[in-house]
């Protein structure tokens, strides 16, 4: 089924089966991976854990959607990899980092990661039963807009990680009245200047602030004292 919403153009959740995601198959514990590159003649994953040799976990296609896939056991979180793909006239292209990536290296590097699933404890059950319960299009809101890499740094010029930031702007916002938090793009992005505005992957949080767990718990304590927390999304702007 999910080949065919993938042809149809209606699949509603592919970052649930693209990119790399953990599994358990036929016993081994490792990493299913899955990239569409319909005009590729091979496509291999690589990483440390091959020594990026693109011989050794060759990807097979899927002929019907154009997404190439592999399971590779004993891969662990954390793990970095990129795709090696050999185009259609035989060409070997630069490495390619995997657009459905859930975490990436801190620039200047560039490679995505592997990781497992966010295991955040929610505590937001008031928060979230409020805004189901009344008409989101009637509620006063009053909205501040935070470029997270520059709101506020350490005095050495680095970069506050989330938790740091939920200690210093989650109770700002509420002091000052505010409903909602609107945060410039924060998926990842090579070039500071750009504020984020021209990103590599839509489905991971930039490392500049963390690990991905980070920001999980950054939107819990937001939701607990009922502050709503709103992403910039940027589907347009991508550098190569």
């Amino acid at each position: 089924m999910d080949d065919y919403y993938i042809r149809e153009g209606s699949h509603l959740r592919l970052f649930d089966k693209m990119g790399a995601h953990p599994l358990k198959h036929d016993g081994a514990d490792g990493f299913h991976f899955a990239v569409w590159a319909p005009n590729a003649k091979r496509v291999s994953v690589v990483g440390d854990f091959n020594e990026w040799d693109g011989r050794r976990h060759v990807m097979r296609l899927r002929q019907d959607t154009g997404i190439w896939e592999i399971f590779i056991p004993d891969v662990q979180s954390g793990a970095i990899y990129k795709y090696e793909i050999v185009g259609k006239n035989g060409e070997l292209l630069p490495l390619k980092a995997d657009p459905f990536a859930r975490r990436s290296e801190l620039r200047p590097n560039n490679a995505s990661m592997t990781t497992g699933e966010i295991e955040q404890v929610w505590q937001d059950e008031a928060h979230r039963a409020h805004w189901a319960s009344v008409d989101a299009r009637r509620q006063p809101i009053s909205i501040y807009e935070v470029h997270a890499a520059s709101w506020q740094r350490h005095d050495n010029g680095d970069m506050l990680t989330w938790d740091e930031m939920a200690e210093r702007l989650i109770p700002y916002c509420v002091d000052m009245g505010f409903t909602h938090i609107e945060f410039l793009p924060i998926t990842e992005y090579p070039y500071d200047p750009s504020w984020g505005y021209q990103t590599t992957g839509l489905y991971s949080p930039t490392a500049r602030f963390g690990e991905p767990e980070g920001f999980a718990r950054f939107v819990n304590g937001a939701h607990k004292v009922g502050l709503g927390v709103i992403l910039d999304w940027v589907p347009a702007h991508f550098p190569d």
